[in-house]
């Protein structure tokens, strides 16, 4: 059985389909009532394409020509934990002797290798008493968390750890074309009436993205990473080597290009709400997936500031983390099972107690 594949044109005014009228030999739109011939279609195609190679084009630029800083990797050493795997990175002038994800010893790997230097960087608003105040609020009223995991001696191994964001801005040019209804009804004598009206719809404009935030850390961390988010964007500093000093930093494990097209997808969602939400005083709207043109896509490379606890019961290990500038806390919590069976013993007690009264007062 021979197929054959279908091919469907846009208008190129209003992005509705265009279909072919022999008596006129041009490409018609229903809905604007252009007229196209297949040479203006071929050269609307042609300039299309062209503005999607610039839009693209924009955005590899911002990827291109990075080289890794050698006086930055100069400056900072990298630790590794044999325990756990963690890379620590830090400054020359801070003593790193123990990690903070599994409070096991640390070996000096040598000096940072192959990372560019960050270009932004938001400085911690707590220090580490600040830290341990929030934490110790955090957990005042959680009844059920083991004594161990609210003592001095494990609220003291909180760490101030620098984690790596790419933070991307954007100039854009968005379009989208949406079905409409209105509905309109009426009674005359013995009769109602329906009318449907349906319009084509189209929206473009011009849209900047600011500060899109995308953890530049594997999946192991992005609950955590997610769960401390936002930063505000004015909190952002051009970056200099004192704000590392008495911290650690977070070694990043993923590089722009890997997160470039979920970005994309990011401010294509953005635009496409943006856009929608123009759109009023309809009964049903049908909305297409907008086309979004880049023509300006800048990356930084970003350091933020996180306070970091984590505690190792039975083989799991539980974490704390409070946004360093903000104070917004994530936190897995341990539970312990003694509490728990001296809470239950005494619902249960109380519960005897109940049953019996009850007994004797109503037999």
């Amino acid at each position: 059985m021979n197929t054959s594949a279908t091919v469907t044109y846009q208008c190129p005014n209003c992005s509705a389909g265009l279909s072919f009228h022999p008596e006129k030999q041009k490409f018609c739109c229903e809905f604007c009532l252009s007229e196209f011939t297949e040479q203006e279609l071929a050269a609307t195609e042609t300039a299309r394409a062209a503005e999607e190679a610039a839009s693209e084009a924009a955005e590899r630029a911002a990827e291109e020509g990075e080289t890794p800083d050698e006086e930055y990797c100069a400056q900072m050493g990298e630790y590794h934990c044999a325990a756990c795997g963690a890379d620590i990175v830090c400054d020359e002038a801070t003593a790193a002797t123990e990690c903070p994800y599994c409070h096991n010893p640390v070996i000096l790997g040598g000096r940072l290798a192959g990372q560019m230097r960050p270009q932004k960087v938001i400085p911690f608003k707590f220090d580490k008493e600040g830290a341990k105040e929030k934490f110790r609020e955090f957990t005042r009223k959680k009844w059920f968390v083991p004594k161990e995991f609210v003592s001095e001696a494990q609220v003291d191994k909180i760490c101030g750890i620098y984690y790596p964001f790419w933070c991307t801005d954007a100039d854009t040019t968005a379009a989208m074309t949406a079905r409409a209804t209105r509905v309109r009804t009426w009674r005359a004598g013995d009769y109602r009436y329906t009318e449907t009206s349906n319009f084509h719809i189209v929206r473009k404009g011009e849209i900047h993205f600011e500060d899109i935030v995308t953890p530049a850390l594997k999946e192991e961390d992005r609950e955590m990473l997610n769960g401390i988010l936002p930063y505000p964007s004015d909190s952002l500093q051009d970056f200099s080597m004192p704000y590392l000093s008495g911290f650690v930093a977070k070694k990043r494990d993923i590089e722009k290009e890997a997160v470039r097209e979920a970005v994309r997808a990011r401010m294509t969602g953005y635009a496409q709400t943006l856009l929608q939400n123009t759109i009023h005083g309809y009964a049903t709207v049908v909305p297409t997936a907008p086309r979004m043109l880049t023509k300006r896509l800048h990356w930084d490379y970003t350091l933020m500031p996180i306070w970091l606890l984590t505690y190792t019961r039975k083989g799991k290990t539980y974490t704390y983390a409070m946004n360093g500038y903000t104070g917004k806390v994530w936190g897995q919590l341990p539970v312990s099972g003694k509490k728990l069976a001296v809470v239950g013993a005494i619902v249960g007690a109380l519960a005897g107690v109940i049953a019996g009264l009850l007994r004797f007062f109503l037999f």
